[in-house]
């Protein structure tokens, strides 16, 4: 599994709070609560969400842009980690989710060695078990990704990471753990670019600590995932990929085939076309702090400036 958030959402989650979440039903842009039954039900499509704020927001985008094309929406967020809302999917208790491709692949084919958009998504739909499918997928990713900061990237020379090549100072990245043995992690970058750098372990998840060591130069690369708003609040330079050491993670609607309709297909493929990681990077700093924007609002707003009809 990859480790980015979706791929390790919070393991520690009780099955019994998973169970509430299954059983809390919004509706009406997921303001108000209501008990509806725990399984879908009529021509309602019922769309849930991970465990965590972009999750919700992409719940909200998906169920805020069907509503306001005729489609009856119910709500269920915040379901618990990936095994948790997939048997929720599968067992009709919710209809609709947001996903990311690379780790759904992996969820479902452990062995499979796609990594680019292109090919995860043709892998993705021969993965799928039978009664799920997923729609288009956006531009939008949240994917690990190597970043310098901007002096870093002029001094040497360096967007992407084949450029690295040409860095003749140490190379740290600062990182969690266990990037000293993931795949596209510093054995990747010897293996496909011919870098040598060593890791700096940094248990944050390319959080505080980590935007910290790269700001300071106790290292010269780190670890953030692409919709982290602090990429843009630092102005960091996230290096190309050309070889996709690092698999493809495009955000895109799985779905119960039942309740894929040809408008809602038509309506959350439009979303798809819109939706770019630049977006999600807006929409999770506005969900940050003390005044942070709710899921619903943080939507509703989105869908004003990208309108979907």
């Amino acid at each position: 599994m990859f480790a980015s958030r979706k791929g390790r959402i919070a393991a520690g989650v009780l099955a019994a709070g998973a169970l509430l979440g299954l059983s809390a039903c919004s509706s009406g842009g997921g303001g108000a609560f209501s008990t509806e039954s725990a399984s879908s039900s009529g021509d309602t499509v019922t769309v849930g969400s991970a465990a965590f704020g972009e999750s919700e927001i992409l719940m909200q985008i998906y169920g805020q842009a069907l509503e306001a094309n005729g489609v009856k929406v119910a709500y269920k967020p915040s379901i618990g980690q990936r095994d948790v809302y997939l048997k929720a999917l599968q067992d009709g208790s919710i209809d609709l989710i947001p996903e990311y491709s690379g780790n759904l692949l992996q969820f479902y084919d452990k062995n499979s060695t796609a990594t680019s958009s292109e090919d995860v998504y043709a892998a993705l739909n021969d993965a799928l078990p039978k009664g799920f499918e997923v729609l288009d997928q956006s531009k939008a990713q949240d994917a690990d990704s190597y970043n310098v900061t901007k002096e870093f990237s002029e001094k040497w020379g360096v967007t992407s990471l084949a450029d690295l090549s040409k860095v003749t100072e140490p190379l740290k990245v600062g990182a969690n753990p266990e990037f000293e043995t993931r795949p596209y992690g510093i054995p990747g970058l010897k293996a496909a670019y011919g870098v040598s750098a060593t890791l700096t372990p940094i248990n944050d998840s390319g959080g505080p600590l980590t935007v910290t060591a790269l700001k300071n130069g106790d290292v010269q690369l780190a670890d953030i995932y692409t919709t982290t708003p602090a990429i843009k609040d630092n102005g960091f330079v996230t290096l190309k990929d050309p070889k996709n050491l690092i698999a493809a993670q495009n955000i895109l609607p799985l779905i119960n085939s039942e309740k894929a309709s040809s408008k809602v297909k038509e309506v959350l493929n439009k979303v798809s076309a819109e939706l770019t990681t630049e977006d999600l990077i807006d929409l999770n700093a506005d969900n940050q702090g003390d005044s942070k924007t709710q899921p619903d609002a943080a939507a509703k707003k989105w869908l004003e400036d990208h309108p979907i009809k």
